[in-house]
C-alpha cells in the first residue's frame, strides 16, 4: 500500500509541476505560486516517506521514480486539454481560393490580422481553436503551408 501511495503522490506532484511551469510561462504567476505551495507540500511528505529506511526497501525509490515519470506525461496531457494561450497562424495558400478561405474564417469569427494578394493570411486564435482553423484551411487547400507560432496576448 505504501508503494501505491508514493507512486500516486509523485504522479500528482509531477503533473502539477508540469502545469505550474506552463502557467508561469503564460504569465499566470500567482496561480503558479499557489500550485508551487501544494507541489512542495506533496514533495516533502512523499520524500520523507521514501527516505525512511530506503536502504532496506528499494521499491520505495522505484515507486518514486515511476510516479515522477508518469506524472510528467500526465501533466503534459492535462496541459494539452487546457490548451492555454493563443496562436498566430501564418497560412500560405493558393491565391485563387484565398477569398473563399478568408470568408469562411470570418464567418466562423476568426480574427484575420493580415492578408495579401500572394496567398498569405495571418490568423490569431485561441490555442484550443487552432485545429479548427487548420481544418478549415486544409479543407479548401490541402497543399497549404501553415506556420504556427505562440502569441502572447490576452
Amino acid at each position: 500500500m505504501i508503494y501505491f501511495l508514493i507512486f500516486i503522490s509523485k504522479v500528482v506532484e509531477s503533473a502539477l509541476s508540469t502545469l505550474r511551469l506552463i502557467l508561469v510561462a503564460n504569465g499566470k504567476k500567482i496561480l503558479g505560486m499557489i500550485l508551487q505551495f501544494f507541489i512542495t507540500l506533496v514533495w516533502v511528505i512523499t520524500t520523507s516517506i521514501v527516505i525512511i529506511d530506503i536502504k532496506n526497501d528499494y521499491f520505495k525509490a522505484l515507486a518514486f521514480i515511476l510516479g515522477a515519470s508518469l506524472g510528467s506525461l500526465v501533466g503534459s496531457y492535462i496541459e494539452e486539454c487546457i490548451a492555454m494561450g493563443n496562436n498566430m497562424l501564418t497560412c500560405i495558400i493558393n491565391p485563387n481560393i484565398k477569398s473563399k478561405i478568408e470568408n469562411k474564417l470570418i464567418e466562423k469569427n476568426y480574427k484575420i490580422i493580415e492578408t495579401n494578394d500572394c496567398g498569405k493570411i495571418i490568423v490569431l486564435t485561441k490555442r484550443k481553436k487552432r485545429n479548427q482553423v487548420k481544418k478549415i484551411i486544409k479543407n479548401f487547400d490541402e497543399n497549404s503551408i501553415l506556420i504556427i507560432e505562440k502569441e502572447l496576448f490576452d
